[in-house]
């Protein structure tokens, strides 16, 4: 769906930026087609507002910050995480001329390592992530890039268990078994969770990551969709490792998204050193990638073929679709889409 015109996904909140790229200033983001900025207040919290100087539209991202605001490089006029401008050198002398000038200014928090957004009064907390507060459990900062791929397809392809067997057949796939274990699926009015069994392929790059040596070994998925575009890929391994990755397919525009990636173990850095382990998920992120940006990012496919209805790997693709159409109806609107060839 072409995400910039439905209102309602303004109502959610995306993972931005990890909050520690806040600390080297200003940090320009576009969100669903809105261009903000997001930077640290006096207080050490994320804040974001319109990227637009009300004086002469220079972008603020341009600018820097001081005691917790956002100064404009053009002019030094200076705005608040409220969006107020608090003061215009030239005119130091005149505080009340003030009252009045402001940028649209946005909902912003810190969450599991992250800045926040949400455009407009969020339907939905963001999603609790159990492993944030387990005991003996690690955070690890993995991925924060660009990819040429709407939010739909790439939440699509993160429940897709059929593609494991050709896109990951370098990795981890079973390229000789390439029929998907089945999903047990339990929906709900902001998502669903998803169990299933994945045999895989087990290389030796790989043992640092499933904690066995053995060539092949069992994937325990217990997946959660939240709406609209987060994914907890919760994974664990017969001796009980745990290795759940968090995906945010921030939408950008209609065409490009933000994945913020990032992992829980229940291991130490001794155990598994992050850097091993985040080589490993390059590597599957990149096969994920590499096909994604093949596909055109916002066609709708064909529901007239009724084959991936009977399809059980394709199943939670459509409960996506179908959770997002449903929740585009409440708020009265309906899916946009292109043409197919029309990108």
């Amino acid at each position: 769906m072409l995400v910039t015109q439905q209102k309602v996904l303004r109502k959610f909140w995306y993972a931005i930026v990890p909050i520690g790229k806040l600390d080297d200033g200003p940090f320009p983001f576009t969100l669903l087609g809105e261009k903000i900025v997001l930077w640290k207040d006096e207080n050490g919290d994320p804040c974001a507002i319109r990227d637009r100087c009300c004086h002469r539209t220079a972008r603020l991202s341009k600018g820097f910050v001081d005691d917790g605001n956002i100064v404009c490089g053009y002019h030094g006029w200076t705005y608040d995480k409220t969006g107020a401008c608090v003061r215009i050198p030239q005119m130091e002398d005149d505080h009340a001329k003030l009252n009045g000038i402001r940028i649209e200014s946005f909902r912003c928090k810190e969450a599991c390592g992250y800045a926040w957004v949400a455009l407009e009064d969020p339907l939905q907390d963001i999603p609790a992530i159990p492993e944030e507060s387990m005991p003996g459990v690690r955070r690890i900062d993995q991925f924060y890039e660009i990819w040429n791929t709407s939010s739909v397809r790439f939440l699509e392809n993160a429940f897709d268990n059929s593609h494991f067997s050709y896109v990951h057949r370098k990795t981890f796939g079973q390229f000789e078994s390439p029929k998907p274990s089945r999903y047990e699926i339990n929906e709900h009015d902001w998502g669903f969770d998803a169990q299933t069994e994945v045999p895989i392929q087990n290389p030796p790059e790989s043992h640092v990551l499933t904690g066995t040596t053995d060539p092949e070994t069992i994937r325990y998925l217990s997946n959660n969709y939240y709406v609209p575009f987060t994914r907890r890929f919760g994974c664990s391994y017969p001796g009980g490792l745990i290795h759940t990755i968090i995906n945010c397919a921030t939408p950008i525009d209609d065409d490009h998204i933000a994945l913020t990636q990032w992992l829980y173990r229940n291991d130490t850095e001794e155990d598994a050193p992050a850097a091993d382990l985040n080589a490993f998920d390059r590597k599957v992120t990149d096969e994920d990638r590499d096909i994604l940006e093949a596909t055109e990012s916002d066609v709708c496919i064909d529901v007239s073929r009724k084959v991936e209805e009977h399809m059980p790997s394709d199943r939670p693709g459509l409960i996506v679709r179908k959770l997002l159409t449903n929740l585009l109806a409440q708020h009265g609107e309906v899916e946009i889409y292109r043409q197919a060839g029309n990108n």
